[in-house]
């Protein structure tokens, strides 16, 4: 019986082909269809020839979207299909993307409140860790806007981890998801919430405070406002009088 070679596509950083833990080269025009096929997951040959070569009359996109598919390795297994006049990625194709955008909708939909009775404690997933950027430095429009689209869902995983793990008594790595979160995004108050929450469930009334403040002066010093009332009354609730800005 053949085996099929497993391969293993990259997005997350630096784009990298792999089949047998091996690296595969492939041309600028190569990646740039391959990777727009796996995260649309199913494209019309007219929508990915017009995306990905807008600068020319539809023929010519056309003939420019046969003559890179045909570059493409065939081996065992292809790395794209048809289907109709669409185009699929393989189905042993192994994608960064896919396997982080899983983990971080099931940590969404499991840590979100209420805790359900009996639910196993939500854990740390390394998915969620240390995350790169979508291909970077690759700035065509599609490519922006999942990068971004990957960015907020990272951002609203790890909040909802934050807040699980506070609730679950496990402060510790409740602040380690929001400060992951923080290093995205230092200005988001979700995480910085969260982060004073988890203060306070160890009883560490001056870490909390010197957290608000800190946050309170940077917001103040990039925009110009105030922290939100909702933060103010999570203080309130753990028996914090707000402190004066300075």
């Amino acid at each position: 019986m053949k085996v099929v070679s497993p391969s293993e596509l990259r997005l997350l950083g630096q784009f990298r082909l792999e089949r047998d833990a091996g690296p595969v080269e492939l041309c600028r025009n190569g990646q740039r269809l391959l990777a727009f096929v796996v995260l649309r997951r199913r494209v019309p040959r007219t929508v990915l020839a017009g995306t990905l070569w807008p600068e020319v009359t539809e023929e010519r996109a056309r003939g420019s979207l046969r003559t890179t598919l045909w570059k493409l390795p065939r081996g065992d297994q292809p790395l794209i299909r048809c289907s109709g006049d669409a185009l699929v990625a393989a189905p042993g194709l192994h994608v960064d993307v896919h396997a982080f955008t899983e983990t971080a909708l099931r940590v969404v939909q499991d840590c979100g409140p209420p805790p359900a009775a009996g639910r196993a404690p939500c854990p740390l997933p390394r998915e969620l860790c240390g995350g790169e950027d979508l291909l970077p430095g690759w700035d065509e429009e599609w490519v922006l806007l999942e990068r971004e689209r990957l960015r907020q869902l990272r951002l609203h995983a790890l909040d909802a981890l934050a807040e699980a793990l506070v609730r679950e008594g496990r402060p510790a790595l409740a602040l380690e998801a929001a400060w992951e979160s923080l290093r995205a995004e230092p200005l988001r108050e979700s995480a910085h919430r969260a982060a004073v929450s988890a203060h306070l469930a160890e009883g560490n009334v001056s870490e909390a405070v010197h957290h608000y403040r800190s946050f309170r002066r940077l917001l103040h010093a990039e925009l110009g406002v105030e922290p939100s009332a909702r933060f103010t009354r999570l203080l309130a609730r753990g028996g914090v009088t707000v402190p004066v800005a300075g």
